[in-house]
């Protein structure tokens, strides 16, 4: 209870989930929204609770859904696992390419306790979970883990995992796997600029400066790029989600970007195709990241999908 009466705080506030310090935003935390069904944001790798734009936010709620939204273990202000080391990205994606197993710091699986930690935390019972990319996978986890828990799922820009799906393309892996040409703010916001540039929405452009103030913002709440390799670690070990999602019981809908060149579609449509009675959203124009035209798109499909369940 102390925990979520904490929560009117601007910039939200940590709780105890799962064991450990999670990050935590609840636009119901003054408890005006106490009688609303709670949508569960579930956002993706390295990327903090920020990246929700506040419009996809403000859409939920202004649809009659109390949002809770959290920076994921490892990322933002959520605690850090520094202790365990950084794994060896390179080897790691290796092992993973050929099939052996893949050892990482912490799993999806965790991750996804994590997320109903968080619900234990604030009390709430069940939730409408959506995640991206990353949080789609961890969202999957949870689907499978705790379906009582689950109103129901929405996975978007995310994939099942199976191993035969397509990779990104190879002008997004350079991007992905280079450093910033230094240390210095600077160095790290065009850096930040590039990728987003490679795998944003060609039907959606963002306009270049207001990129720039969102990833600086983003940077200066938090900059922890030990806790995306490990997270990367997690996603490669969890070789055997695709073939676990039949057992998935929430109603589904899948959502994904036609023109997403580090998740492509066809890594959307295998997850809707494993899931039973998944309903399948295309975007034309859609690549990996969020802008306003994307949002707006989003919340067409996603809002009615919840209130049917």
């Amino acid at each position: 209870m102390a925990a979520r009466a904490a929560l009117h705080l601007k910039d939200g506030v940590r709780i105890q989930a799962n064991g450990i310090q999670i990050e935590v935003e609840d636009t119901g935390a003054d408890g005006s929204q106490a009688d609303r069904p709670v949508v569960l944001l579930i956002m993706g790798l390295g990327m903090q609770l920020v990246a929700w734009p506040g419009a996809f936010v403000q859409g939920l709620v202004d649809a009659g859904f109390r949002v809770v939204r959290f920076d994921n273990r490892d990322i933002g202000l959520s605690q850090y696992f520094d202790h365990l080391g950084v794994p060896n990205l390179i080897w790691q994606t290796f092992k993973h390419g050929i099939g052996a197993p893949v050892r990482a710091p912490y799993t999806v699986q965790d991750m996804a306790a994590d997320s109903t930690g968080v619900l234990d935390a604030l009390g709430i019972a069940r939730a409408h979970v959506v995640g991206v990319s990353m949080g789609g996978m961890v969202a999957q986890r949870v689907a499978l883990a705790a379906p009582e828990r689950v109103l129901s799922l929405s996975s978007i820009m995310s994939s099942s995992g199976a191993r035969h799906l397509p990779g990104p393309k190879p002008h997004v892996l350079r991007v992905l796997f280079s450093r910033p040409a230094g240390t210095n703010e600077r160095a790290v916001v065009e850096h930040y600029v590039r990728l987003f540039k490679a795998i944003g929405s060609p039907g959606f452009p963002l306009d270049d400066a207001a990129l720039r103030e969102r990833i600086l913002l983003a940077s200066r709440r938090s900059f922890h790029p030990a806790g995306t390799v490990r997270q990367m670690a997690a996603i490669a070990a969890d070789s055997r989600r695709a073939d676990e999602l039949p057992r998935i019981k929430a109603r589904t809908l899948v959502l994904h970007g036609l023109d997403d060149p580090l998740v492509p579609v066809a890594c959307g449509h295998d997850t809707a195709r494993r899931i039973p009675r998944a309903g399948f959203v295309t975007i034309e124009g859609m690549g990996h990241d969020l802008p306003p035209g994307v949002v707006e798109r989003l919340l067409q499909s996603l809002v009615p999908h919840m209130k049917a369940a």
